[in-house]
């Protein structure tokens, strides 16, 4: 068995998205065995259950930032949740939702530790805000309201803890997309100097790239925070993403092959994000590969 038990926490919300699907994510992958597979692989697994659940809706009232309280909300019960399972010394993985969900992993991994190194894993960088993004979706905004960027909506970024959550220098944005990126995001890129792996070093060599985010996680200190976002995988190869791009991003076993080595590291916590299990091949195999493979990485 594995030294520390798993704290399993769900996030049924897609009240940051584009569209529904992710909110039926945590419910899926319990379905289909995911605890169980925990189990199999060597953790003790405690499932700490579900935030409230949210199904997206459109924002007429507010159109440029839509479902605002909604976000606030579920980012505030994953806190809660997360500082729970620190408080009870498990592990927390947290199962999404949209990519807002890890404002809330931030903030309940805060309430525990002063110091935030984290691996955003997402070939977009999230750096939107409702002035630069004309859809409204937070779902690639997180990381401007983490940062405090110009623009952001104080409901998220004034959450209760650090204010902003995160700076610059605790940020590293693995298998990063320049042309899947947006004109805003470049600038905010280059104007905080943030530190990224862009997505062609990662599929050239995975596991050296991810080599390349452990030596930056050491050289912080502690243990850092991996946020994994399913869109980081092309749809084509796995079509599980809420985003449906395809031939543009990395293959499944990349994906997989970078985590073989960023999960031997000193994780802290880890997040899975923009899964639409409606997606994919009737009756769940394609859900089922993504969680065995997952798995075998995480048992790293």
């Amino acid at each position: 068995m594995h030294d520390r038990a798993v704290g399993l926490i769900g996030a049924p919300t897609s009240a940051g998205a584009f569209a529904p699907g992710q909110e039926d994510a945590p419910a899926a992958l319990r379905d289909a065995g995911f605890a169980a597979r925990l189990r199999d692989a060597g953790f003790d697994v405690v499932d700490l259950g579900d935030t409230p659940r949210f199904r997206w809706r459109p924002d007429r009232r507010d159109p440029l930032a839509m479902n605002v309280d909604a976000v606030r909300a579920g980012a505030l019960a994953v806190a809660d949740r997360v500082a729970l399972a620190l408080e009870r010394d498990l592990f927390p993985l947290v199962v999404g939702g949209d990519c807002t969900v890890e404002l809330g992993t931030v903030l309940g991994w805060q309430r525990h530790r002063t110091a935030t190194s984290l691996l955003y894993l997402d070939p977009h960088p999230d750096l939107n805000t409702p002035d630069t993004a004309p859809d409204g979706a937070f779902d690639w905004m997180g990381m401007a309201h983490m940062l405090g960027e110009p623009g952001a909506r104080r409901e998220l970024v004034d959450l209760g803890g650090r204010t902003p959550a995160l700076s610059p220098e605790d940020v590293l944005i693995f298998g990063y997309s320049p042309p899947r990126a947006t004109s805003a995001e470049h600038a905010t890129i280059a104007r905080h100097g943030l530190r990224v792996i862009e997505q062609d070093a990662v599929d050239r060599d995975p596991g050296a790239a991810a080599a390349s985010a452990l030596t930056w996680a050491s050289e912080r200190g502690g243990p850092f925070l991996l946020h994994l976002d399913v869109d980081s995988i092309d749809f084509a190869d796995l079509p599980l993403a809420e985003n449906t791009d395809r031939n543009v991003g990395l293959t499944f076993e990349t994906v997989a092959s970078a985590l073989d080595t960023l999960m031997t590291g000193e994780l802290g916590a880890v997040t899975i994000t923009e899964l639409n299990p409606h997606h994919g091949e009737p009756g769940g195999a394609t859900l089922t590969r993504f969680i065995d493979r997952f798995v075998a990485a995480f048992a790293a």
